[in-house]
């Protein structure tokens, strides 16, 4: 044990991280609080707080387009675990919470049955951490929170060492040891967008993104409190004795007729109206902070509810997301690492052999197409295939074709 960290310094390292983590999910959820600047917000409407989905929007627009298919040259059957383990759900939790915190972890249960798949489950960053090994990508150590109350008080709790994982419950002495033949824990992260100093990756929701987001909705509370003004513009009125002066100025605006008699000396009040609020400043102010927020994360402002004119083809669709195509490439190896390695443990588990990482490196992740492709892009495939297969006989086969176009031919037993 003297090599470990320990469970106290990985306890203190994630309640130190887990609140950045959690502002994240209030800003995917839109629950985020924005401060308000306190200069042109009446103190009737401090409380007032408007909400938007453009970091959910981030997140979710690429999620949708990373989808995972299975491993191909897959020699460890790690496909068949993973098809036991509700793949559909399983791997969209993974990158969705990857892409939020920057990375989440995959926990492999042991089967009650011997022979039988392991169970899988993913735990979010705010719940896991672990210390790396950036060669492998696999932990030395981990922890994680497996339940809480609804206070968020820990009730179970887990560390992860090679060949054991100890559980702790709240309450009861000691801890459940739960041994293995699986040398690496039984905790694999997925990690989105990692790096020599960020191991554990970045946030799709950056510090950019909260910024500009808060921005914006700043500039929703100003056009909504601005829309009153604009609605009702104020008026103004003289020469009216002091006598008459107009006590119920809720009336007098909504009413379509007022009437006021001449005074003693034959005088008459003069009615005007301000010039009315323009709402454009706001719609302008806000399509900047859509523009800039657009650049951040490869969306369009299309995707942020100012559309085009005319609709895109599927052609020009692809174009405008150009660098979300890149970054969900990113995204695809570094998920795809992720997999492997869950695959891997959990096929060691199940066999209760600890085989060779070389042989689980044979295995390469598939994914469905990033676009899916219309009918002039599969004519423009077709024709590409066919050219490439006269000059080099059988260079795109079967598989690859379901690469390209997502069209996949069922396999009958």
């Amino acid at each position: 044990m003297s090599d470990y960290m320990g469970m106290e310094y990985l306890r203190r390292k994630l309640n130190q991280k887990r609140q950045r983590v959690n502002l994240r999910y209030k800003y995917y959820d839109m629950k985020n609080y924005t401060r308000d600047f306190g200069i042109s917000t009446p103190p009737e409407l401090r409380a007032f707080n408007s909400s938007l989905g453009w970091c959910a929007k981030a997140v979710d627009s690429l999620a949708d387009r990373v989808v995972f298919n299975e491993f191909r040259n897959d020699i460890l059957a790690m496909n068949e675990i993973y098809q036991m383990n509700n793949p559909d759900i399983l791997f969209r939790s993974a990158e969705l919470s990857a892409m939020i915190a920057g990375c989440a972890f995959i926990y492999i249960q042991p089967a009650e049955k011997k022979n039988e798949a392991p169970l899988m489950q993913v735990i979010d960053g705010a719940n896991a951490t672990g210390i790396i090994d950036t060669v492998t990508g696999l932990l030395k150590e981990g922890y994680a929170v497996m339940e809480r109350d609804e206070y968020g008080t820990v009730l179970t709790e887990a560390y992860f060492l090679p060949n054991e994982t100890l559980v702790y419950h709240k309450g009861e002495a000691g801890a459940m040891r739960i041994r293995h033949v699986v040398n690496y824990p039984l905790l694999v992260p997925v990690i989105y967008r990692p790096g020599a100093k960020r191991p554990f990756g970045h946030s799709r929701i950056s510090r950019a993104c909260m910024s500009l987001m808060s921005s914006a909705i700043r500039t929703m509370k100003r056009s909504e409190i601005s829309a009153e003004f604009f609605s009702y513009p104020q008026k103004w009125v003289t020469g009216l004795s002091e006598d008459n002066e107009i006590t119920d100025k809720w009336r007098a605006t909504m009413a379509t007729l007022i009437t006021i008699t001449k005074d003693e000396d034959g005088d008459k009040p003069t009615f005007g109206q301000f010039m009315q609020q323009s709402m454009t400043p706001h719609t302008d102010h806000l399509k900047m902070f859509a523009s800039m927020f657009a650049g951040e994360t490869g969306l369009t402002l299309d995707d942020l509810g100012f559309p085009t004119a005319n609709p895109s083809s599927a052609d020009a669709i692809k174009a405008a997301h150009d660098s979300l195509r890149l970054t969900a490439r990113a995204a695809q190896r570094s998920f795809g690492s992720g997999f492997r390695n869950a695959g891997y443990l959990a096929a060691c588990l199940r066999d209760e052999h600890m085989y060779t990482r070389n042989i689980a490196c044979k295995a390469i992740a598939t994914w469905e197409p990033i676009f899916e492709p219309d009918a002039s892009m599969l004519s423009s495939i077709g024709d590409g295939v066919l050219k490439l297969n006269q000059a080099v006989e059988g260079y795109v086969d079967e598989e690859m074709m379901g690469d390209l176009t997502g069209i996949r031919k069922i396999e009958e037993d």
